[in-house]
């Protein structure tokens, strides 16, 4: 994991990025994450960069989709999963970084028809997305906070292996996930 504050800037560099990167914490922190992994996805677009849209969203508490990304490092290219969880401190916010080695996603993301594990908060909010509420009514309607919902729809997003509410709504009714006697 790595941590940036909202300048972009590494703050932390724990050994895990280290070990999966090659990249040491002495050479990371301190400088621009879009110069320490510069990053594109799977499609070729640039990932990571000064104007970087995951870091936006993140601050302004939407949910943000893990990406898997193709990053150049010195011992050449390697895909990695990177996530983004936003932390609102007394310094303005902190952005983390989970990292893991694409493979290990592969093996965790939901295959096909598997049912995904949700806890029953989470099963509790994929109903309601289902069923159209946004995510500011949803903390309302559970007395939690938005940021705290926010996390529970990337949560979900994660387990479902989807990129979007949208998606997350089809696939629980697909999955039979969404009907009223499974949000009970």
């Amino acid at each position: 994991m790595f941590c940036t504050g909202p300048d972009g800037r590494i703050d932390e560099w724990n050994r895990e990025a280290e070990r999966l990167t090659g990249i040491s914490a002495a050479d990371a922190e301190g400088h621009h994450c879009w110069d320490v992994l510069p990053g594109r996805d799977t499609d070729g677009g640039i990932v990571c960069h000064p104007g970087c849209s995951t870091a936006r969203l993140a601050r302004e508490d939407w949910p943000v989709r893990s990406l898997e990304v193709l990053v150049r490092l010195p011992v050449g290219e390697k895909r990695l999963i990177l996530s983004t969880i936003v932390v609102h401190g007394d310094n303005g916010p902190m952005i983390l970084h989970p990292i893991r080695a694409a493979s290990e996603q592969a093996a965790s993301a939901p295959a096909g028809g598997a049912d995904p594990t949700l806890t029953p908060r989470q099963r509790e909010i994929l109903l309601l997305l289902a069923q159209g509420v946004r995510a500011r009514q949803i903390a309302a309607r559970l007395m939690l906070s938005e940021t705290t919902v926010r996390n529970h729809i990337q949560a979900i997003l994660l387990a479902l292996g989807v990129h979007s509410q949208l998606e997350a709504a089809a696939r629980a009714r697909t999955l039979a996930l969404a009907d009223d006697e499974s949000a009970a």
